[in-house]
């Protein structure tokens, strides 16, 4: 390793220069892991310091792409785990489609997709689910990654026979067009799969989904960076949605936001979170004259009550008017008894600390309470405080509105009990992070061992047990190996199409009797065979795209401008001929036939012009 230890401050300094220059934040990723993979791309240029590494990326730009490739593994296969996919298909969607109309839409994400086979395999079920017509109108897949290259590839949807070994011959042939040895997509359900970039870390998740996939993607995180992508996912979910994950990601800690459906194929549904009704306000009127006193005596308990009460608040008639303010209110915003009547525009209070007249429009509008948390003030002594303001429209027995209510609640200490009890939570916890995040490493080094397993399957058993962060390591050799096999068999079929033109137009050279000369539009030499060489003493290479009639041979070259010029303007099988006295290579004086015959393309239209000379 290149780092003697995880706390490498050049390590820091490195990741920081890729963010900064690149947008790419790998902070957020497994340490040793990432210390790993950078390690290894450095020992591919040769470079033993991250320090040297950073003024390589500097002057080799290019570099960053062959870097993000070697940190971001692009491993996946269609109907990875199939007894995992077995059950959302038997269940989990079977769930999900209960829940909808035959009209409803439904929404799937599958983050970090790679190549996108995970994304077209949910599509596979769907619409073997739904039929295709009812997928193309009700279903929408939605599919991110932060590699752009292997998003290209996905947006591709085109894959070799090894890719797609996971489907069956009838999803082959239902889903997928075959041609050269190649499987493509069906185009018409291919653009019902959305991909983008999109960075689980900083990017605002996509919503009201029903389905989400992330299959081993969240163990090459740390645990902080996870509970953050976590959220996103609760967020993103529907009430009833479910979460798939892949086998090392089982959400020890995150019991309250997610519930295990299948624990063993990392199968979770939402934890919806319930939200607090708003209070009733119960009034009640007497017609007698004791009523009457006994009201009274309640009004002035009720006004005394409220005026004490701890939570500063104030109640306004709807056109604005103060009616009353309690002494907390007073206190904390400097009012008097004489803003009582006064119309709340004309008081700082409407709009510091926070502006009210907009929140009670849309109370009003809406017939609720409107809640603004963690607002900014400074009390009387100078002390900063956080309030959560309230505004709730108050409402007669026929529905009409009245006033408001508009409450200031002092939060300060809760906000301080809150973050105390977070930290005494995230203390519990530790000992389940521990054994969770053991568990993912464990699955890296399975990921990195995944190569040499499929090369040596008769000690697949013995090497399950190994270390996790081999398989992440063949992981990579095998992502490698795929392009480079692809590489090889283009290059392959490239050199034998070469080959077999360069024989065929040697075959026809040797054929031809006397010197084969072709011009283009130009008049510049682009073949010059043996016989022509033998002809008038000039080799290829000092032939080859000079001019034709500025060389300088025993040919009058410039009689032959007309004649080359009249081939162009010929059809096809034409050919223009011409006598000329000329002196070989060895100096003899000969009498040359000149044919000249038109260069024609698969259009019909000359591109050329072939001189042949005897």
């Amino acid at each position: 390793m290149t780092a003697d230890s995880e706390n490498n401050p050049d390590f820091d300094v490195l990741l920081d220069y890729v963010r900064t220059s690149r947008g790419f934040d790998f902070t957020g990723y497994k340490r040793s892991s990432l210390m790993r993979r950078v390690d290894r791309r450095m020992q591919a240029v040769s470079i033993n310091s991250f320090v040297d590494y950073i003024d390589y990326l500097e002057v080799h730009p290019d570099e960053f792409q062959q870097l993000f490739n070697t940190l971001l593994i692009n491993v996946t296969s269609f109907f990875r785990d199939p007894s995992v996919w077995d059950t959302l298909r038997n269940d989990i969607l079977p769930a999900i489609l209960r829940t909808k109309t035959d009209i409803d839409m439904i929404r799937v994400w599958s983050a970090g997709c790679a190549s996108g086979e995970e994304a077209y395999s949910i599509a596979i079920l769907l619409a073997e689910l739904l039929g295709i017509e009812a997928f193309q109108e009700r279903v929408k897949i939605y599919a991110t990654d932060l590699d752009d290259e292997a998003l290209t590839e996905a947006r591709q949807a085109t894959y070799p026979q090894q890719k797609v070994e996971g489907l069956s011959e009838a999803q082959l042939e239902q889903f997928f067009e075959h041609k050269e040895g190649l499987y493509t997509f069906r185009k018409d359900l291919r653009r019902l799969v959305i991909f983008g970039r999109h960075d689980l870390i900083q990017d605002a998740p996509i919503s009201k989904v029903d389905l989400l996939l992330c299959r081993n993607t969240l163990m090459y995180f740390n645990a902080e960076t996870q509970s953050r992508i976590l959220a996103r996912f609760h967020f993103a979910l529907r009430d009833n949605g479910y979460l798939f994950l892949g086998k090392a990601e089982m959400l020890l800690t995150h019991s309250n936001m997610f519930s295990p459906v299948q624990l063993k194929g990392r199968l979770f549904s939402k934890v919806p979170r319930t939200n607090v009704r708003d209070r009733l306000l119960i009034m009640a009127q007497t017609g007698n004259e004791d009523a009457a006193d006994h009201l009274s005596e309640q009004l002035r308990l009720r006004e005394a009550a409220f005026d004490v009460s701890p939570v500063a608040r104030i109640v306004l008639e709807q056109d604005g008017t103060l009616v009353v303010a309690n002494q907390r209110v007073r206190v904390l915003f400097g009012l008097s008894q004489r803003d009582v009547g006064r119309p709340l525009q004309d008081l700082e209070l409407s709009y510091r600390p926070v502006e009210l007249r907009s929140c009670l429009e849309e109370a009003y509008a809406g017939r609720r309470t409107v809640t603004l948390s963690d607002v900014a003030w400074q009390n009387s002594r100078g002390e900063a405080v956080f309030l959560e303001v309230q505004v709730t429209p108050l409402l007669a027995s026929d529905g009409n509105i009245l006033g408001a209510s508009i409450s200031f609640i002092d939060v300060t200490r809760f906000k301080r009990l809150q973050g105390e009890l977070e930290h005494a939570n995230q203390e519990l916890e530790m000992a389940y992070e521990e054994l969770q995040s053991t568990n993912e490493e464990l699955e890296t080094t399975n990921e990195e061992l995944q190569s040499a397993n499929e090369e040596l399957e008769t000690t697949n058993e013995e090497l399950q047990s190994t270390n996790e962060e081999l398989e992440t390591m063949n992981e990579e050799l095998q992502s490698a190996n795929e392009e480079l096999q692809t590489v090889n068999d283009e290059l392959q079929r490239r050199s034998e199409d070469l080959n077999h033109s360069n024989a065929f137009l040697e075959c026809v050279f040797t054929s031809l009797k006397g010197g084969v000369v072709v011009v283009n539009h130009d008049f510049q030499v682009q073949i010059w065979n043996q016989k022509a060489q033998d002809l008038w003493g000039l080799r290829p290479e000092e032939a080859v795209g000079q001019n034709f009639l500025n060389l300088d041979i025993g040919l009058p070259v410039e009689q032959l401008r007309r004649p080359i010029r009249d081939s162009l303007t010929l059809s096809e099988g034409n050919a223009v001929e011409v006598m000329l006295d000329a002196v070989n290579r060895k100096g003899r004086n000969i009498t040359c036939r000149v044919t000249c015959t038109p260069l024609m393309s698969s259009d019909h239209k000359a591109q050329g012009v072939i001189v042949i000379m005897e």
